[in-house]
């Protein structure tokens, strides 16, 4: 009878491994969920689309409040290194950053994902907790792939967790709460 030998774990951090594999990656996504490096395709047309309506829609407020929005930029937890690529999110110019690429989660106003078939899991259980322990105060979650689709608002941040929780179906209007406090027209999601 053989002996099997255990399964070996790699030695190097995830995040060593992702900036080694990167520059062969092209234009694919990245992230680091639970341990898990999880490397896809950067969104359908669909997906990109709706990005580009919740940026147009919020430009105007973040420029009034000297905050930027950004499709797809690198953020990683407080006292980790782990990335995190939200479809989109919404920061003061001066955020926080880790190096020249990623932002800290605490110093963003607003993250935001759009589901996927291939992300259901993780943009609807796991990115509202990821994003609540890396204390950003409100997390958007525009969910095409649920029947009806629906736009939900995640806030109210305590104890690592979102207290408040509201859902609309797509095509009616929402309410962003403090800090952000901007009625979104989720009809911009409907095409």
């Amino acid at each position: 009878m053989t002996e099997r030998s255990p399964v070996q774990r790699p030695t190097e951090p995830l995040r060593d491994l992702y900036e080694r594999l990167v520059p062969h990656l092209g234009t694919w996504r990245a992230e680091i969920i639970d341990g898990r490096l999880i490397i896809g395709p950067r969104g359908t047309p669909e997906e990109r689309w709706m990005t580009a309506g919740l940026l147009e829609a919020l430009a105007p407020l973040a420029r009034e409040r000297g905050w930027r929005v950004y499709p797809g930029l690198d953020v990683c937890l407080p006292g980790t290194r782990e990335p995190f690529e939200p479809d989109f999110v919404m920061a003061p110019k001066d955020a926080p950053r880790w190096g020249e690429r990623e932002v800290f989660t605490d110093g963003l106003v607003m993250a935001g994902e759009i589901v996927s078939p291939a992300s259901v899991a993780d943009d609807r259980e796991k990115k509202p907790r990821i994003y609540a322990r890396g204390r950003v105060p409100i997390m958007l979650l525009v969910d095409p792939v649920c029947d009806p689709p629906t736009v939900t608002v995640f806030s109210r941040l305590k104890n690592g967790a979102y207290t408040e929780k509201t859902e609309v179906t797509m095509g009616e209007k929402l309410h962003i709460p403090e800090p952000v406090d901007f009625a979104l027209d989720t009809a911009i999601f409907l095409d």
